[in-house]
């Protein structure tokens, strides 16, 4: 671990599969702050995933690796920093 050492949670609407993790996962660790990420999907509400991350990262870089991974909605993104 590095000196940053904190998370990101994302509230996701439209994930319905095992795919849709897979998907979301790989854009959010294609990002350079991400180390690790972990999901727990609710195929009829909302997901949560938590990107954890060794230097801040902007909203912007964060949903754009989402929308690059599908059709999903950002209910919310909380930050524990």
């Amino acid at each position: 671990m590095t000196d940053f050492d904190r998370t990101v949670e994302l509230k996701l609407r439209g994930m319905t599969c095992g795919k849709c993790v897979e998907h979301v996962s790989e854009e959010l660790q294609a990002l350079a702050a991400v180390d690790n990420v972990a999901v727990v999907l609710n195929t009829e509400g909302i997901s949560t995933v938590t990107a954890y991350i060794n230097t801040p990262v902007d909203d912007a870089d964060l949903r754009e690796a989402i929308d690059e991974a599908g059709d999903y909605e950002i209910v919310s993104i909380e930050r524990d920093y």
